[in-house]
């Protein structure tokens, strides 16, 4: 049974603070979009986790380091107010188990296109032991000429992307099913088939109400569930370019729960011959080449 989404942050106060609240993010009416990352760092395979956050005030950044024990982590966070054009650049440091790792960023002409993560015109870099362990962005040569070192012996690995997003009735996204493929659109429409027309509400989910739902991809239609107040939750298999996807969905509380609530879709690709058996981002410390997407969409009104 596919839970609430957890571990979605939402941007961090003045004071840097961040909550893992998912009620919070909602109330927030903002976007948040995670990376992670696995890749070796201070001697071990580590857990990297980039966050974007927009809200109506600020895009924020956080980089995360997975720590000893895979709970405790070591976090670096940048504000991007309008009004601070200095933030938009710079460098930060922490330790992680007694070695010293360096964050530069370079945000000052990124683009991003109305999106949560920029597109172009940027980089992320993230340094130890005279490695760039993790390189995000286009401006790569600015990257290795602003930290001095070399790239890393062991290219990351790509675990799994986060998206939370708002709506109402048709939301849409693009993602890659694989680091070096190309971006896919993911439109999810529900519609209401009622002989009685009007919108639905939570008490009368069923009675004289058929929704469904339509999963699309670079808009070709993938999945269509009919009589969704049955089939709230379920998953099916779809193929993307001879790639298998596992797709989930969960619209549980969309359809039964009043107030603002989450929705839960995964997509999650078969890129490999031995796939986790868990959908757990940290349950493994091997570097793997499987990655699942999953996609966190609240706001829903029927």
């Amino acid at each position: 049974m596919m839970q609430d989404p957890i571990g979605i942050p939402t941007c961090f106060s003045s004071g840097e603070k961040l909550t893992d609240d998912p009620a919070a993010v909602t109330r927030s009416g903002q976007s948040v979009f995670m990376s992670v990352y696995r890749t070796k760092i201070a001697d071990q395979c580590r857990l990297i986790t980039i966050t974007w956050c927009k809200n109506l005030l600020l895009h924020g950044l956080s980089v995360s380091v997975e720590g000893p024990d895979g709970e405790n982590h070591y976090t670096c966070k940048v504000e991007l107010k309008p009004w601070y054009f200095w933030r938009k650049q710079g460098s930060k440091r922490f330790i992680v188990e007694g070695k010293p790792v360096d964050i530069f960023w370079d945000l000052k002409a990124a683009k991003f296109h109305g999106e949560t993560e920029p597109n172009s015109e940027y980089y992320v870099a993230i340094v130890c032991d005279e490695e760039v362990v993790l390189l995000l962005g286009d401006l790569k040569k600015d990257a290795y000429r602003k930290t001095r070192c070399r790239p890393a012996l062991i290219d990351p690995i790509l675990v799994s992307r986060k998206e939370h997003i708002f709506g109402k009735k048709k939301f849409c996204t693009k993602v890659k099913f694989h680091e070096k493929g190309r971006f896919h659109e993911i439109s999810i429409e529900c519609n209401n088939r009622s002989s009685h027309g009007g919108n639905m509400n939570h008490s009368n989910s069923v009675g004289g109400i058929d929704p469904e739902m339509e999963i699309r991809i670079d808009g070709h239609l993938v999945i269509h569930v009919k009589h969704l107040q049955w089939k709230f939750r379920g998953n099916e298999s779809i193929h993307i370019n001879k790639v298998r996807v596992e797709v989930y969905w969960d619209v549980h509380d969309w359809l039964f729960s009043p107030g603002l609530r989450h929705a839960l879709f995964i997509f999650k690709p078969t890129l490999s011959s031995t796939s986790p058996s868990s959908m757990s981002t940290s349950s493994s410390p091997q570097l793997s080449s499987s990655t699942w997407t999953p996609f966190f969409i609240s706001d829903r009104v029927l």
